[in-house]
């Protein structure tokens, strides 16, 4: 007699997992507290820095893991572990644990507890959805802390047995850079949304992942058979021998289907009535390029560059710039790369930069991206030197990321000017005319003023990740909101039309990123509402080209046109998944 147990959840990441469970411990320490001499303060407080010097190292050895990763999880991972490297480096955390021990005489273990304890509630204080969700950083960087402070070895590594199912209450980047796909089935947890960073993170790994499965970890144990339907959001805990029958069909099925995707390769990405439609790769690393062109890519939608800035030192100059942008143009053969100027500030830090980005209230609308480039000439006119002359070698896009206003675009487009004249006198060949320069239209201000963006771009791109998140005040990476992170919102849908029927007015091209983009139920919609390109993580492109091939233009925009006169959010999930 099976004792099988059905659990539903939110389905993140497609696919079918049966292995046994691996139970991952998030157990909280506990945190000892006695009072130290006068003399001793300074020995605590070295032991302390120690610790924290311990967990820079950890996240180190972490991150360089990270960097075999896909492109999405791999930026997931670096603004995460960059945001965690920042608070343990002279940090409002570290200050006042030093400041504690030394004023309260008591050990760093508890000197660290009652600061989180405290930032927790000025946090809470606060009406900042932000500074509220960066407490879950701060409680992970802590737990890390504590345990550097009460063993020797707390560089833990997760020695999970082939074929395991993950099973936790939560999975954080750190877990997650840890998970080698070669040897793990999938993964379940009690908490994350469909659009946080474990999701994405899911998506990327390509490991069939369901989340939000309430009481998960109440009813397993290590070694407990789980059997995972990704795509339904169904988790079954000791399945019955039929049950688990079902499942290997299903896996089957659904193997099969995948190699039948990579038939449609050199295929094009066009409908039953023929619009056809770009299909681009986003990459973060060069590494990426060539999975992205074995998964058919017809060029890269969107290049990031904030690689080359972080975790070091110093800056990269003009050249070393140079030769990574100009390898990627080779690499592409032709195949047009739209290259994204620096994105950094917010949750993405650079130690490069120093002091230039700083502290900020609130850094998700602080200074970053192409706010900190025109604050810092310097900084952005050797990055335009870098492409102007990489742009030599095959076609190039330069993208500018959330752009507000049409000030800021023209404020760029006399830098390119400045820096083409420069490299002119310098004797250095250019492209004739400059490359195109468009702006991602990211935040509802750009939306907004889209008509007239539109007068002064080359073409548009819109990120849906960040519209999605400005436009509905909610951070994605925040367990208590995520399920309120929704890209099927009205508001959101609105907004794309809006920029879209700008573009198409203004004849300027118009592209998607972002996860919107890699999801196949939304492909009609958009291409319904007039959008040609889409650019998304190379695993995606396959079946994203597999529905479009399905796809009538007429049926399309009817669908499209239905779903802008709904408002129930419910109602157009629903339309959108055709069910």
């Amino acid at each position: 007699m099976s004792d099988e147990l059905v659990l539903k959840g939110l389905a993140v990441s497609a696919g079918f997992a049966i292995g046994p469970a691996f139970i991952l411990d998030s157990a909280r320490l506990q945190v000892p507290e006695y009072t130290i001499k006068a003399d001793g303060v300074a020995d605590e407080t070295a032991r302390f820095q120690d610790a924290a010097s311990k967990s820079v190292r950890q996240i180190k050895r972490i991150k360089s893991k990270a960097e075999s990763l896909p492109a999405d999880a791999a930026e997931e991972m670096n603004i995460l572990l960059d945001a965690h490297m920042a608070m343990l480096s002279g940090s409002r955390l570290i200050r006042g644990v030093e400041k504690r021990i030394a004023a309260d005489k008591i050990n760093a273990d508890a000197a660290l507890q009652r600061e989180i304890d405290h930032l927790a509630e000025s946090f809470a204080s606060m009406d900042d959805g932000y500074l509220a969700s960066r407490m879950k950083d701060i409680r992970e960087v802590g737990q890390r802390l504590l345990r550097n402070l009460q063993t020797e070895h707390a560089d833990i590594s997760l020695n999970i047995p082939e074929g395991s199912v993950i099973v936790a209450e939560d999975i954080t980047p750190a877990d997650t850079a840890q998970i080698d796909p070669e040897y793990v089935q999938g993964f379940v947890a009690e908490l994350g949304g469909v659009d946080g960073h474990t999701a994405i993170m899911a998506r990327a790994l390509d490991l069939p992942s369901v989340l939000g499965a309430a009481g998960l970890k109440h009813h397993c144990k290590n070694g407990t058979m789980i059997a995972v339907d990704g795509i339904e959001g169904e988790i079954v805990i000791n399945p019955s021998a039929a049950t688990l029958a079902r499942y290997r069909r299903l896996q089957l099925k659904f193997k099969k289907e995948r190699e039948q995707l990579k038939s449609l390769k050199r295929l094009p990405a066009i409908t039953s009535d023929g619009a056809e439609v770009m299909l681009m790769a986003n990459l973060e690393l060069p590494r990426e390029l060539s999975k992205a062109l074995d998964a058919g890519a017809q060029g890269v939608g969107l290049f990031r560059t904030e690689f080359m800035f972080m975790n070091r030192k110093t800056l990269p100059d003009e050249e070393e710039q140079y030769q990574v942008l100009r390898g990627m143009v080779d690499g592409l053969n032709g195949k047009v790369i739209t290259i994204r100027t620096l994105d950094l500030g917010g949750e993405k830090l650079s130690s490069a930069l120093g002091d230039a980005i700083g502290e900020s209230t609130n850094p998700a609308l602080g200074l970053r991206a192409i706010r900190l480039c025109l604050k810092q000439p310097k900084l952005f006119e050797t990055q335009l030197a870098a492409i102007l002359r990489a742009a030599v070698h095959g076609p190039v896009r330069i993208l500018l990321p959330m752009i507000s206003s049409v000030n800021q675009v023209r404020q760029v487009r006399e830098k390119v000017q400045v820096v083409a004249k420069r490299l002119q006198r310098r004797g250095e060949i250019l492209p004739d005319p400059l490359p195109p320069i468009g702006v991602m239209i990211e935040i509802p201000g750009a939306a907004l003023a889209a008509d007239a963006l539109a007068q002064v771009s080359d073409f548009f791109s819109i990120g849906s990740n960040d519209l999605t998140q400005y436009t509905l005040a909610i951070d994605r990476s925040d367990e208590q909101v995520a399920d309120l992170y929704n890209p099927h919102h009205p508001a959101v849908l609105r907004l794309i039309q809006f920029s879209t029927e700008a573009a198409l007015r203004a004849r300027i091209p118009i592209s998607l990123c972002g996860e919107m983009a890699g999801n196949p139920h939304l492909s009609s919609f958009l291409i319904g509402i007039g959008i040609r390109e889409l650019s998304m993580s190379p695993p995606r492109l396959p079946e994203v080209k597999r529905t479009i091939r399905s796809l009538s233009l007429l049926e399309s925009t009817r669908l499209a046109a239905k779903i802008m006169g709904t408002s129930d959010e419910a109602l157009i999930k629903e339309q959108l998944s055709g069910k």
